[in-house]
């Protein structure tokens, strides 16, 4: 992130390029040597921290012109990715038994995948104490008022692709790609996801997203 900065270091606000290098400076200090156990928690509390930063830099004193767009738009199909991979992880390394599913060891390792993206306190504002796999995929996954769910992310870059397009006065592909991928997330249920699969609605979505990915760097030619 750091290099990538320094190359387009004019298109950027002196207060992005600031926390973008404090945090390569920090972070670069704080893992110089390998990280026990005991300290992994206030490290990655760190690496929280000063993201945070630069994406309150970016969010604060940036032009809401193309080159904002492009941040966001990398933005949220990295962070979309994430939570999906979150999610799929659960299925593979958290759970040792199909049988405990709905236990109190399933419900507990669904509450730290909460906490994995920040959504714990939020998740407990709109449901209070009743922590279930079904409420956990619903809310990680459709919910249009979660920064991190799969919905939000889908809509933000299916947004500024659009002021893309208004600016430009040109569409491509790739919009109608996102625009896709936010109809058909808004359309589900998680009933639906659950019936059909969430494994197997986690593995589209992350496909569909590396998709649309790559047809944004084709349409705006950033592979050269």
């Amino acid at each position: 992130a750091r290099t990538n900065a320094r190359l387009v270091r004019t298109a950027l606000t002196r207060e992005v390029w600031e926390a973008t290098n404090e945090c390569w400076m920090t972070l670069d200090k704080v893992l110089a040597n390998p990280i026990g156990e005991r300290d992994l928690p206030s490290v990655l509390g760190t690496i929280r921290q000063q993201s945070a930063l630069v994406r309150g830099a970016l969010h604060g004193t940036m032009l809401r012109n193309d080159i904002y767009d492009f941040a966001r738009i990398g933005t949220f199909l990295e962070r979309g990715d994430s939570t999906a991979r979150i999610l799929n992880v659960k299925y593979y390394v958290l759970l040792p038994s199909v049988s405990l599913v709905g236990s109190s060891l399933d419900n507990v390792q669904w509450e730290t995948i909460l906490r994995s993206v920040s959504a714990h306190r939020a998740y407990r504002w709109l449901n209070g104490a009743e922590v279930n796999a079904k409420g956990i995929a619903d809310f990680l996954i459709l919910d249009r008022r979660m920064p991190r769910s799969l919905a939000f992310c889908a809509a933000k870059i299916a947004n500024n692709l659009d002021y893309l397009a208004e600016d430009y006065g040109t569409r491509h592909p790739c919009h109608d790609m996102a625009q896709d991928l936010r109809v058909r997330l808004r359309g589900q249920t998680i009933d639906s996801i659950m019936e059909d699969g969430l494994h197997e609605f986690i593995q589209a979505f992350m496909h569909d997203n590396n998709v649309l990915g790559g047809e944004v760097e084709r349409n705006y030619r950033f592979n050269g």
